[in-house]
């Protein structure tokens, strides 16, 4: 049997006399009070549904599915983003979170996960490789009406709610500003990047501003090698081992990625952890340890616990279509002396 006006303002809470002002688009109903009308109406059958097929916002009270895609491997920051948004999820009742992990860098492979998530999910957050397959999949969700934010490392020209991370560009800025002010103007000296993987546009853009401010503001300092080592620690240990045998004068590392410990073991195997300039990202256990025995000089640290904090809240309004005021995490250099609490 068909529903009637009745069932409908039984189940939404209101009267029929409201549920017949806002089915014929008449005046004096708030506009909350008009939406859930609408989408109880959606859902007993009454009128049509969403387009795209996709399904009505959810109701006050009503759990929320929420899915997670983040890159498998060795990366403690990873790790550690991917145990708040558990812990995070636990504390609130009404979402339902799924995390997936992807192994190695394989953009079809993200690609094929992202598609599978359609009309399974309500909102996806994904630290997403910047590739044609990806951009597609993301703009298939959202044409079906799933949230999306990106994190960590942005992706341009793709439908979503929001990116949630720190401006990478100008990370890479503050790195090259903190490597002239330990080298000093005048001393000249050869310098390495590593990469995890320039398909993150967050790496890539980390890169560009480490660059341009040291030809801006270090003419003596050159990049000569630039090595991507896919967040791995131990392929990250045995491209630095390469390097300081090709470079044994070689002055500063900047890793613009995961895989420091990999980098302090080839840096304190040959003697050179107290001699070379090693800028690093993210405050983990291990880049803690590293700052303390003074194989770091410095860490440009991004908060996962705030990161996972804002994707949760950011997909929650979206959902139900409220608007909701970003707070993204501050770009912080973290020394010795000021290891925050992890």
């Amino acid at each position: 049997m068909r529903s009637t006006l009745t069932d409908i303002a039984r189940e939404a809470g209101v009267s029929a006399a409201t549920v017949d002002r806002v089915l014929n688009n008449r005046p004096g109903v708030r506009a909350r009070t008009r939406e859930i009308v609408l989408e109880m109406a959606q859902r007993l059958g009454y009128i049509a549904e969403s387009p795209n097929g996709a399904p009505p916002r959810p109701l006050p009270g009503e759990v929320i599915r929420l899915d997670f895609a983040l890159p498998a491997g060795t990366n403690s920051f990873i790790k550690m983003l991917h145990r708040h948004i558990e812990a995070q999820a636990v504390a609130r009742p009404d979402l339902d979170v799924h995390i997936a992990t992807i192994e190695g860098f394989n953009p079809d492979r993200l690609a094929r996960l992202l598609q599978d998530l359609r009309g399974q999910t309500q909102g996806v957050g994904v630290i997403a490789l910047d590739h044609p397959t990806v951009r597609e999949a993301l703009r298939s969700l959202s044409a079906n009406d799933v949230k999306v934010v990106t994190i960590a490392s942005d992706i341009l020209h793709v439908p979503r709610v929001a990116y949630i991370g720190i401006d990478n560009r100008a990370a890479g800025r503050l790195a090259g500003y903190l490597l002239n002010r330990f080298m000093g103007p005048e001393r000249p000296g050869k310098v390495a990047l590593f990469a995890g993987s320039l398909s993150y546009r967050g790496h890539e853009e980390r890169e560009m501003g480490f660059r341009h401010i040291l030809t801006e503001e270090s003419p003596n300092l050159e990049i000569v090698e630039m090595r991507e080592m896919l967040d791995d620690r131990e392929k990250a240990y045995s491209e630095a081992s390469a390097l300081l045998d090709r470079h044994p004068d070689l002055a500063a590392i900047y890793n613009v990625g995961a895989g420091n410990t990999g980098i302090a073991r080839a840096l304190k195997e040959r003697g050179r952890a107290q001699s070379m300039v090693f800028l690093g990202h993210e405050v983990t256990d291990g880049t803690k340890d590293l700052l303390l025995d003074g194989t770091l000089d410095a860490v440009i640290d991004q908060n996962p616990r705030v990161e996972a904090r804002e994707a949760l809240n950011t997909l929650t309004h979206a959902v139900r279509g409220l608007p909701y005021e970003l707070h993204q995490p501050r770009l912080q250099v973290i020394f010795k002396e000021n290891i925050p609490e992890i």
